[in-house]
């Protein structure tokens, strides 16, 4: 009997699991890695203790300093936070005591275990792999599965490399066409969001396919995957290419010389086979997608550039309505009035989501030879210190520090304002990142989210502005 065709999501399970546990789509999930930061792994560490047990696999968890850790020009070891000092020493202990690899603040290696993770070659093709983070579906993009986790479970993968898992329901997204001048993989995945809405894939794991995919680079990808979350998707998926293994294959974790060419072979088989069924179907047109950017306090409250604030009066539905209203006042803004026109006084360039060498060098061409705006304060944080070392040499920190942009040390910064960068109420910032919730970036704080070109654009300006009435060197 001929076997029912999978898709890649289904082929990642049935690989991962060790027993099913009841009718209902509950199973035993084996977990190949998990990545752990100072912030979401405390209560796991203290409940280990508790119990007495040990971590079953150490080799198999990264450890990572990235969310309270201050990003000032010049690194220290101190964290000037009193909250943050402790969850970062005793994040130490922990990985002292349990026998972990950690990557602390001075670490050559640290930045954003999202940004980090890839970059180490820690992740790979066919991998299931946990968080304490939610945007750990960033890892689809190299052909893993990597879903967040919550703290009573990430005790649990410590103590067992195994989790209790409900199967997801999939989505399929097919983006055709070329990109416009100017429109980016983060204007993809915007325009996604508010076409489905930030709950659009509650209960779902997505896969992403078509040709405008295939053409994008792997770090556009990971922005496409990473921020799947705001629609509700608990995981991400593009199956694996040649893109992918010339990603890896220099990265210093990866399998060498003939092991390096059997997994390769193993990883090409990572596709949904032709004929599998998907639960819902999305089909995008990028020929028609424009630069995204938000106007309100959720990641669908977004439109292109060039539309104006929407009147909450013309939504049909009251509740619907009702959060339009105090989006619009939370964010100081009037229906009818232009994209283009809102003032910035912050532009963040930085995140999981959107920090990695490529979005510098496009935010670089943007700012090259042209000088922040007077009243505004630009910031680039980037996702880790081997992307800020290696902005350094090609010249890309010069040109941002001429520019009038601050140029800082890795961490996860102003995207959750945990440390030290933080916004006041009323400040507005363009922002590269991946959540516009009110006091996402500061209590009182607006934010509008689009991609690291359009930031470095609103940061020339002043203001809002499509980055394609920009001239900009190629």
């Amino acid at each position: 009997m001929q076997a029912r065709p999978r898709t890649l999501y289904e082929k990642h399970i049935d690989s991962h699991t060790v027993c099913a546990l009841d009718d209902h789509g509950h199973v035993l999930l084996y977990i190949d890695r998990q990545v752990a930061n100072e912030y979401t792994s405390p209560q796991a560490f203290s409940g280990l203790r508790e119990a007495g047990r040990t971590v079953w696999r150490p080799s198999a968890t990264l450890c990572v300093v990235d969310h309270v850790n201050p990003t000032a020009p010049e690194r220290i070891a101190a964290m000037p936070d009193a909250g943050g000092a402790r969850q970062v020493s005793y994040f130490e202990q922990n990985c002292r005591d349990f026998g972990l690899e950690l990557f602390d603040v001075l670490d050559k290696r640290q930045g954003i275990e999202h940004v980090v993770a890839p970059e180490q070659g820690f992740i790979l093709p066919g991998m299931v792999v946990a968080a304490g983070d939610s945007h750990t579906t960033t890892y689809g993009a190299l052909g893993a599965f990597g879903f967040g986790i919550g703290t009573s479970e990430i005790e649990h993968l410590l103590a067992t490399q195994t989790l209790v898992y409900k199967k997801l329901r999939s989505m399929r997204v097919t983006v055709q066409g070329e990109l416009g001048h100017g429109v980016t993989s983060k204007d993809i995945i915007m325009a996604l969001i508010q076409r489905i809405g930030a709950s659009g894939a509650t209960g779902f794991a997505i896969e992403f396919c078509g040709p405008t995919i295939a053409a994008l680079s792997v770090e556009a990808r990971m922005t496409i995957c990473n921020m799947a979350v705001e629609a509700g998707a608990r995981g991400a998926f593009m199956a694996p290419d040649d893109k992918v293994f010339a990603y890896l294959k220099d990265k210093p974790r990866v399998p060498q010389a003939a092991l390096w060419e059997q997994a390769v072979a193993c990883w090409r088989e990572l596709y949904s086979d032709l004929g599998a069924q998907y639960d819902v179907y999305v089909e995008l047109d990028a020929a028609e997608l424009q630069p995204m950017v938000t106007w309100g306090t959720s990641p669908d409250q977004a439109a292109a550039i060039g539309e104006r604030v929407p009147d909450p009066l013309q939504e049909p539905d009251l509740i619907r309505r009702q959060d339009l209203q105090r989006a619009l006042r939370y964010m100081g803004l009037e229906a009818g009035e232009r994209l283009e026109q809102i003032r910035i006084s912050h532009a963040f360039i930085g995140s999981c989501t959107n920090a990695r060498i490529e979005d510098l060098r496009d935010a670089a061409r943007v700012v090259r030879g042209r000088t922040v705006a007077a009243h505004v304060r630009a910031m680039i944080v980037p996702g880790s210190t081997q992307v800020r070392d290696q902005a350094e040499a090609e010249g890309l920190a010069q040109v941002f520090r001429d520019a009038g942009f601050e140029w800082r040390q890795s961490g996860c910064s102003m995207c959750l304002a945990m440390n030290d960068d933080v916004l006041a109420p009323g400040d507005r910032c363009a922002s590269s990142t991946n959540r516009n919730f009110e006091g996402r970036q500061g209590a009182g704080a607006r934010t509008h989210l689009m991609s690291p070109a359009m930031v470095a654009a609103a940061a020339v300006a002043g203001h809002l502005i499509d980055v394609r009435s920009l001239s900009l060197e190629s």
